[in-house]
């Protein structure tokens, strides 16, 4: 499909090659489109005064202010020597100051008088517990005789703010896009006229002049209104075909046998499953047994039965003669999987061994640290089908390692995994092998929409009976000291009774992870100024102090694996009282003794990643306590949303929160490569409603046109969102 030259044009020719360079390498923006994709941040209206209040959450960042000059005064310093000129400027709501140093005081002096208004831009920072701006780039926005232009410009006008970066403010960018506008006129419109008519969408040349010049706020929601749309739609159109073309491909159906494995399986189950596991495995059988692969989404929230109705497919599938593969992100978890296996198939995990049963099956673990000989043995079992069932790490994509006939693959975290590992590991079966992806973060539907748009979604919100509630309290290390006492004396009575804890840390201590030169979580507090609390500092002063005579031990990323598997087998077991450890144990750690966790430093980690450590305790009858630690003051941000995780066990409530509070281009960006360039407008939280319709739309337009030849502006956009990479990233899943 032919692009549009003139939008499709490098930005030095319109430019010059020194602003291109900037916007190219700061903003990533390259052609005339990016730029007319570059939207708004928001808008400042002529003789309203932006709010300055907002500021305090964006420490270190580039922001573009409009205000109105309060006072300026040069103070001298050095003994008269050196000069600074201070600036305060206020918006009625808040007050910010603004320095300048040295030579560069005389301009600002003599246009910054009081009562005038300009738009400021700069990185704001923290000075003896005020905010500022230092040196910031500013542009009069008119007022006296000189400025009549400009005032008249700006008269009755709203503002573009644009997302702006230190080397070209926002006004600057407005300039770039005034150069480039008038190309609005020869943009291909992505979405079928019927569609943009019966929604009542403005045409799409008309949506770019609105954002970037709106009259009214009329035009700035016409304009969002129906840019959403197309970033929905495209995107949406893009999950659709792979799921088409998915819908295409041959696979073998697999069926568990009546009276074979799975049937034994269940026969010696010592508990009923639930309803949610039922049903979830019955969708999934359903998947199976069809002639195309499944893709499947399996989320389940912490402790769920998630790796129970795992295992029920794969005994499925080795009872139809094809093998399953479990990939697990870590190797604590690769041999805990192995392990809570085994364990739960009992003699039916021995096949072909003396004692195991003759419907039985071998389950091997590979993993790149085992001895020469296991690995051996290993791959042989795989090759000739002895094993019908293999748990490992990426050690299991390399190329030594061949199947009989590999019929599912279940991939555990699926996050935690790169797109190419997955692909190696699917293209190791005769045809696409089945697949099902499980992930504990629980994902607002929304997100799975779009990120994970070409699977299928199931989901357990059932936890299995015997599971013990988790109450989760936050310890204000700071403002009250004797609160963090307390903790360590709770983590002492457990222990003394019988039980185990968890202790987690932001950082190792090993000296490799050195917080110097990276840049800060963030600047609420003086807290920040120290490093974040590290794992084998903290073992050592409980070992001394306040758990002295307790078992510590700990368990982090870099340990041999060796050593890691022996510290989990002997927690597992009983002997280690306190784990003192990094994130590594934050999925599928199953030690149903544990019933404490203290989480160090809490407000360096994410929302959903709290809610993932909690779920590590209360897996057994005894109730679970969560403690989170944290240094911050009682009305940052940080310790609000440590209060969302102690006020709710319900992961999808936390899962919206975590998103809300955060970039949600994080959010995406981890799943799907190029999402998050490509949601400019769209907030997948809040536009719930038109992403599912942009869904319907899309599987109507594909399954009517699935090579959309009628729609050459379609496959325009689709080219746009899809370059190589991201094209693989689709083919790939």
């Amino acid at each position: 499909m032919e692009h549009v030259p003139a939008l499709d044009e490098d930005l030095k020719k319109t430019l010059g090659p020194a602003t291109a360079k900037v916007l190219a390498e700061q903003l990533g923006l390259h052609t005339a489109l990016d730029l007319l994709h570059h939207y708004p941040r928001r808008y400042a209206e002529r003789g309203e005064l932006t709010s300055l209040a907002d500021l305090a959450d964006q420490i270190d960042e580039h922001v573009t202010v409009v205000a109105q000059v309060a006072d300026a005064r040069i103070l001298t310093f050095n003994g008269g020597r050196g000069k600074r000129l201070e600036v305060t400027i206020t918006d009625g709501s808040g007050r910010l100051q603004l320095v300048f140093f040295g030579a560069g005081v005389h301009k600002p002096h003599k246009e910054l008088l009081p009562g005038s208004r300009a738009m400021f831009a700069g990185k704001v920072s923290r000075f003896n517990h005020k905010l500022q701006l230092a040196h910031p780039a500013y542009e009069p926005l008119g007022g006296d005789a000189s400025d009549r232009d400009a005032a008249t410009a700006f008269a009755n006008q709203l503002i573009p703010i644009y997302p702006a970066c230190a080397k070209l403010e926002s006004w600057k960018i407005a300039k770039c896009v005034d150069a480039v506008l008038p190309r609005a006129a020869e943009a291909l419109d992505p979405l079928p006229p019927a569609l943009r008519d019966g929604r009542g969408l403005v045409p799409l040349t008309e949506a770019l002049l609105k954002i970037h010049r709106p009259d009214t706020k009329a035009d700035i929601e016409d304009a969002r209104r129906r840019l959403k749309w197309d970033e929905a739609f495209v995107l949406q159109v893009a999950l659709a075909r792979r799921r088409h073309a998915d819908s295409q491909l041959p696979a073998v159906a697999r069926r568990a046998t009546p009276g074979g494995l799975l049937d034994a399986f269940d026969a010696k189950l010592p508990f009923t499953l639930t309803d949610g596991q039922r049903k979830v495995s019955q969708e999934i059988f359903d998947d199976l047994a069809t002639s195309h692969p499944m893709h499947r989404l399996l989320q389940g929230e912490v402790g769920s039965g998630k790796t129970m109705v795992a295992l029920r497919a794969m005994l499925a599938v080795v009872d139809s003669g094809g093998q399953a593969a479990m990939l697990a992100p870590t190797e604590v978890l690769a041999q805990q999987h192995h392990r809570s296996i085994t364990e739960m198939m009992g003699e039916l995990a021995e096949g072909g061994m003396l004692g195991g049963s003759d419907r039985g099956t071998k389950v091997v673990l590979l993993t790149g640290s085992m001895g020469t000989a296991a690995r051996r043995q290993a791959l042989l079992d795989l090759v000739t089908g002895e094993a019908g069932i293999v748990i490992g790490t990426h050690a299991l994509i390399e190329d030594k390692v061949q199947f009989h006939d590999l019929g599912l693959v279940v991939v555990d975290e699926q996050h935690r995994f790169g797109v190419e590992q997955r692909d190696a590991l699917r293209s190791k079966g005769k045809q696409p092998p089945h697949l099902l992806v499980m992930t504990a973060t629980p994902i607002p539907r929304t997100v799975a929409m779009t990120v994970f748009g070409d699977l299928e979604t199931s989901v357990l919100d059932q936890l299995p009976a015997g599971r013990s509630p988790i109450a989760t309290h936050v310890v204000p290390a700071k403002d009250k000291p004797h609160f963090l006492t307390r903790a360590w004396e709770r983590v002492r009575e457990e222990a003394e009774n019988g039980h185990q804890a968890y202790v987690v840390c932001p950082r190792i201590g090993d000296g490799e992870d050195d917080p110097k030169g990276k840049k800060k979580a963030s600047a609420e507090d003086e807290a920040e100024k120290r490093p974040p609390l590290a794992v084998l500092e903290i073992a050592e002063q409980l070992g001394r102090g306040p758990l002295a005579g307790l078992p510590v031990e700990v368990l982090h990323g870099r340990m041999d694996p060796a050593d890691k598997d022996d510290v989990m087998r002997r927690f597992a077991a009983g002997e280690v009282k306190v784990l003192v450890a990094t994130t590594v144990i934050e999925v599928g750690v199953n030690v149903p003794n544990s019933t404490v966790m203290v989480i160090m430093d809490a407000d360096r980690f994410g929302v959903s990643q709290l809610h993932q450590l909690r779920g590590r305790v209360g897996r057994g009858s005894a109730p679970g306590l969560c403690l989170l630690v944290s240094e911050m003051h009682e009305a940052s941000p940080a310790r609000a949303r440590l209060a969302a995780v102690a006020a709710t066990l319900d992961g999808f409530e936390l899962s919206r929160i975590d998103l809300e509070q955060r970039r949600e281009g994080d959010v995406l960006g981890q799943a799907q490569s190029g999402v998050r360039s490509s949601l400019r407008m769209l907030a997948v939280i809040e536009d719930e409603e038109v992403i599912a319709e942009a869904r319907e739309e899309a599987a109507r337009v594909v399954a009517a046109d699935p090579e959309l030849e009628g729609l050459p502006g379609l496959r325009t956009a689709l080219d746009a969102l899809l370059d190589t990479e991201r094209e693989q990233y689709l083919e790939k899943g």
